[in-house]
């Protein structure tokens, strides 16, 4: 990775979105976290900085309001000066079978994990063509393929088809666009809503259902989007990358 490079994280005060950001900052980029929560995202950078010995920043925007998606890149010009990468992690679930399904717990997954995506790469295109190129890694899940709760399923698979059509759009910027499918991984995320002996279960189908016989971690996630935005992988761009241990060839637990 370009030493000068700096990378935005959105979803950058949890599990999953600290652990790409510390990645990604010991590879050599400046990191921005973007969270809605202001002050859990500031402490997260606090410990990133210290951690990785980079500049990390923290950021809160609501990556699902235009203003405030375009105000933090706006922010990350006048500081960096350029914006290389961009990882769209920020995610909402609400899990609910079709008898149950509302207008209002389908939009905001909706805005949160298919609509903020679109727009932040929509207001870096002025910096990518500044920079001369950029990555983008989009978080997906193995959802997609396997299906699970309405939404957030439909909504991932979104992500799949944005990544491709970004892909295309995006070439002649030399910006590639990719994403990340992970399976289960152990978070405050996936355990929300459920009770203890409900968690358990389920973390126990899917190792079941994985031939490696274990969960991703937030480690595993971020390795495979430190692959995808580095020059490794210049020649690389509409792909989804599978990091699920095989259970993306397993059937739906």
């Amino acid at each position: 990775m370009n030493t000068q490079s700096v990378a935005l994280v959105t979803g950058g005060a949890g599990a999953l979105g600290a652990a790409i950001g510390a990645r990604l900052a010991k590879d050599g980029a400046d990191v921005v976290l973007v969270d809605i929560d202001g002050d859990r995202v500031a402490r997260q950078a606090d410990l990133l900085a210290r951690e990785t010995g980079r500049p990390v920043v923290g950021l809160r925007a609501d990556v699902a309001d235009p203003d405030s998606v375009r105000a933090a890149v706006e922010r990350v010009a006048d500081g960096f000066g350029r914006l290389d990468h961009v990882v769209n992690n920020a995610a909402l679930n609400r899990r609910a079978d079709l008898a149950s399904l509302t207008e209002a717990g389908w939009d905001p997954v909706m805005k949160v994990n298919l609509w903020a995506p679109a727009l932040l790469c929509q207001a870096a295109v002025p910096l990518w063509k500044q920079a001369g190129g950029g990555r983008v890694v989009n978080i997906a899940s193995r959802t997609w393929l396997s299906g699970g709760p309405l939404a957030y399923t439909a909504s991932k698979a979104g992500v799949v088809g944005l990544t491709r059509s970004l892909a295309l759009e995006l070439a002649p910027l030399n910006v590639t666009v990719n994403a990340v499918a992970p399976s289960m991984v152990v978070t405050p995320f996936t355990r929300a809503g459920r009770s203890e002996a409900e968690f358990d279960a389920f973390l126990d189908r899917h190792r079941a259902m994985t031939p490696l016989g274990r969960l991703a971690s937030p480690d595993d996630v971020a390795n495979a989007v430190s692959f995808l935005a580095s020059d490794r992988a210049a020649f690389i761009t509409g792909e989804v990358l599978h990091v699920c241990g095989g259970a993306q060839l397993a059937p739906s637990p």
